[in-house]
């Protein structure tokens, strides 16, 4: 069987599709092909003067999203209209230094996991297909602190950190793909990972990670592209089982043409994955319809 490829995205004529950080990198790919098959693209950008500036030809439209304070995703939420077929959580940082987002959380914990929870909170009554949320292979390192999420007493640890909310975006996965079966919602939520795939997200670290890593992405790394394809067969697949995890299938998942991939079984545990949403309620104040 041939790999799949974006040539095999269906067409996307009358759907809409929300990704959020559109303006770089992957999302930037997954917008750009999706507006090219003919969907509604709405790039949610932190920044809408680069959204504007990298948006691809086609009907496309630039929101303001920072999901680094959940002010911005209320706004973005009350402000969109009409019905979206599918949404992408895709924007992120990745080992960054300590920081804050605008409402107190680590800022890795806070953007990755939860202001994509608050966002498709806020978005899911009017979701019509399925929920895509990236995840990454760091998921493997991290573990889930239910009473210190936000490295409130852990002395801080930028890859752990990191391992924690891709892990956290897995176990949103499954407890949200559960919480729609449970009553019997059309609506499917998948993950996604890209591998090692070369974008600007290793030039943030601001320590000598940087260089390293860019090291390896002349190196090493498949190309935006290839690392896209994962995020677009979750996205345009019609017979994806829900819940299904999808990555490159080369060596180490690192890259390669996307198939579904395993996961860790922390990620699977439910007692996790619903206690983990509770806290995430309390602290966004989103409760899913």
């Amino acid at each position: 069987m041939a790999p799949w490829t974006a040539d095999d995205i269906p067409d996307q004529s009358g759907r809409t599709v929300v990704v959020t950080g559109a303006n770089s990198g992957l999302g930037l790919v997954a917008a750009r092909e999706l507006a090219q098959r003919g969907a509604h693209v709405v790039l949610a950008c932190r920044d809408v003067a680069k959204g504007e500036a990298a948006a691809p030809a086609g009907d496309v439209e630039v929101r303001r999203l920072d999901l680094a304070d959940l002010a911005s995703v209320r706004e973005f939420a009350e402000t969109l209209t009409g019905p979206v077929d599918v949404l992408i959580n895709n924007a992120g940082v990745m080992a960054v230094p300590h920081r804050r987002t605008a409402d107190g959380f680590e800022s890795q914990f806070g953007t990755n996991h939860l202001g994509h929870f608050a966002l498709t909170g806020l978005l899911l009554d009017r979701i019509r297909d399925r929920v895509v949320t990236l995840s990454s292979t760091m998921h493997r390192m991290g573990r889930i602190v239910l009473d210190d999420l936000n490295w409130e007493r852990r002395r801080y640890s930028r890859w752990p950190a990191y391992g924690q909310s891709k892990l956290a975006n897995l176990l949103f996965t499954a407890e949200l793909t559960r919480r729609l079966r449970e009553v019997d919602s059309p609506v499917r939520a998948y993950a996604a990972h890209p591998g090692y795939a070369r974008t600007n997200l290793q030039s943030h670290t601001e320590s000598l990670m940087d260089s390293v890593m860019a090291i390896g992405n002349r190196l090493v790394a498949q190309s935006a592209r290839m690392g896209t394809l994962p995020t677009l067969y979750a996205a345009t697949v019609t017979d994806l089982p829900g819940g299904s995890y999808v990555g490159p299938g080369g060596f180490a998942e690192q890259r390669g043409y996307p198939k579904v991939v395993d996961s860790t079984r922390a990620a699977k545990d439910p007692r996790v994955a619903r206690e983990l949403w509770e806290a995430s309620e309390r602290l966004t104040g989103v409760t899913f319809p």
